[in-house]
């Protein structure tokens, strides 16, 4: 018996493609190429499944062109490159990677926040650039995160991780908004309260958001949420590129309207906001927030257990779109 044709898009621990490879005939991309829309579309066309990367859209047109793909399985747990309703439509079942990289994740929004707060970009920037001559009273002094206030937007599964460290480590007060207020158990597993969009926004000495992209949620955060911020605030952006409008945050970081700034996404990724490289107040990483070996391994052994599961045996263990089997 032929063995199903499968897509990997991006280079992949090599563990990983020998595992997928004894089920699977595979075409990988171990060279990390970059590939274009109709160098991807090419390579789908003949193909039953995609093990796909959060860079990868596969689209209504993606679809259209390759009749034989039945599963995406994204390496990632956001999925604003799969259009759901369009692969629903044909029965391609998407799938993603939640909960092995929760911890992970919240841990980095974490170092983000300090780093923001403490302003250790600017000081390591400082430093190595051989401008350390004396101490100073006031030099590079930011803000506190112990006992001051927390807020986190979207409330999900890295959000309540993020709570929990606020709160239990730093002795922060947790505020939070959601689409849907937590269940009275959580909130107090957390011991965050749930607040009104323009409270959080007014309140929070620290916002981080953690909230899915959608178009709903497209430059959630704004020049006029910007503007509802303490001047002392730092605000963190470990979600999505797109939710935060980056040149009107680059404005306000500029202009001092908020403290600090730390970014790990950004709009139109890998690319970035000019503007954004030229204030100071600002740490920039490149959507690392999950980078580490165990996780990104987790990651990767979840996807594979999805293309295996439902090409081999019928079953996906996190699907998205559930109705495609059945």
């Amino acid at each position: 018996m032929n063995k199903p044709k499968i897509l990997v898009t991006r280079a992949v621990f090599p563990e990983v493609i020998a595992r997928l490879e004894q089920h699977f005939e595979v075409e990988h991309n171990q060279a990390d190429e970059p590939w274009n829309k109709e160098q991807l579309v090419r390579r789908l066309r003949d193909k039953a499944g995609a093990f796909t990367s959060g860079g990868d859209r596969i689209d209504a047109d993606v679809l259209a062109a390759a009749p034989q793909l039945r599963i995406c399985a994204n390496m990632a747990v956001g999925y604003n490159n799969f259009d759901v309703p369009a692969m629903t439509a044909r029965k391609v079942l998407a799938t993603n990677t939640p909960d092995v990289l929760t911890e992970t994740t919240a841990d980095f929004g974490f170092a983000l926040l300090m780093a923001a707060a403490r302003r250790v970009t600017e000081s390591e920037h400082y430093l190595r650039a051989g401008k350390w001559q004396r101490w100073t009273y006031d030099m590079f002094a930011g803000t506190d995160v112990h006992g001051t206030t927390l807020g986190i937007l979207g409330m999900g599964r890295i959000g309540q991780g993020i709570a929990r460290r606020g709160a239990h480590g730093f002795g922060m007060h947790v505020i939070y908004h959601n689409r849907s207020r937590l269940a009275p158990q959580v909130e107090a597993q957390c011991k965050a309260r749930y607040v009104s969009k323009q409270e959080l926004l007014e309140t929070a000495d620290h916002l981080v958001l953690v909230l899915p992209y959608s178009p709903e949620s497209h430059h959630a955060i704004g020049a006029a949420e910007l503007a509802r911020m303490k001047p002392t605030a730092n605000l963190v952006n470990i979600a999505r590129g797109g939710i935060v409008d980056d040149a009107a945050l680059a404005a306000a970081l500029r202009e001092k309207r908020i403290a600090a700034a730390g970014l790990d996404v950004y709009e139109g990724e890998p690319k970035l906001n000019p503007d954004l490289l030229t204030v100071p107040n600002v740490v920039l990483t490149p959507h690392i927030a999950s980078a580490t070996v165990p996780t990104r391994r987790a990651m990767a052994d979840l996807a594979a257990d999805n293309l295996i599961g439902f090409l081999v045996n019928g079953k996906a263990l996190t699907p998205l779109n559930p109705e495609v089997l059945a």
